[in-house]
């Protein structure tokens, strides 16, 4: 028999909470008629500038949990808070930034027009978007292959440039969907080492999915991990550990295995 549903961890006193989801399930229809449980009852407090790993088997929920926090979709039970607003009032989402798992990017527009494309919607003028655009593919180390098209870059350098197109709203949140998952194990180390880079150079709060429990620990203060469908919160461990981390360190490998017990 499953435990019951974990409390959420509160933030540390005098930090805010910037994601709060409480009691949030959710069904899909199924085509049989019978709905499918995808969440169930979770809870999750996110304190302002921390990086929270979800992590999980296939198919439990992570990325349906991500998107329900971005507002692509709403809860059918519970509530979801972006910087204490509930996420239906919420009027602030590029405020809040999102990489997927694919890279997305359009493939007749330049590494530079891509970037820029995020910004298209609003009202900056066309000279200010392209210095935030340009600002952000120096942020992630890709100065000089801004006139690049997609084709022309490898899988690493083209996960930079949808990781500046997230940046250059100048997001307080980010939200990642398995983004390094289609890379090499080269690659993606080096993607751990700019993504740290980065939340120290811009202090967001940032929260990903991820089935790779040594990613997770590498990453994050705290992994939340989902027990499978209906996807529920089996344990909320924090990773005491100064960073960088190696992943080899007796202490980092005694956190991977504590947490490949709960998967």
């Amino acid at each position: 028999m499953e435990s019951a549903a974990l409390e959420a961890k509160p933030p540390p006193a005098g930090v805010r909470a910037a994601i709060t989801v409480e009691h949030v399930s959710k069904w899909f229809p199924a085509a049989d008629g019978e709905p499918l449980h995808v969440l169930q009852d979770i809870d999750l407090a996110v304190p302002e500038h921390a990086i929270v790993a979800i992590l999980g088997a296939s198919g439990c929920g992570k990325s349906t949990l991500l998107n329900i926090i971005s507002g692509i979709l709403r809860p059918d039970h519970g509530t979801v808070s972006i910087n204490g607003v509930a996420a239906a009032e919420f009027d602030d989402w590029r405020s809040v930034g999102y990489v997927f798992q694919e890279d997305r990017l359009l493939p007749w527009r330049t590494a530079l027009a891509n970037v820029e494309f995020a910004l298209e919607a609003g009202a900056t003028p066309r000279a200010e978007r392209r210095r935030r655009a340009e600002a952000a593919l120096e942020l992630v180390g890709l100065t000089g292959f801004g006139d690049a098209f997609p084709y022309q870059l490898s899988g690493g350098m083209r996960s930079r440039v949808a990781l500046a197109r997230s940046l250059v709203t100048e997001p307080c949140i980010l939200l990642m969907d398995e983004p390094f998952s289609r890379l090499d194990a080269q690659t993606r180390s080096l993607m751990h080492v700019e993504l740290l880079r980065i939340h120290a150079l811009k202090s967001m709060t940032i929260v990903f999915v991820t089935h790779d429990v040594e990613e997770s620990v590498v990453l994050a203060d705290r992994v939340v991990v989902l027990a499978p469908r209906p996807g529920r919160v089996r344990d909320d461990v924090t990773i005491e550990l100064p960073r960088p981390r190696d992943s080899t360190a007796p202490q980092v490998t005694q956190y991977i295995q504590r947490l490949r017990a709960l998967i």
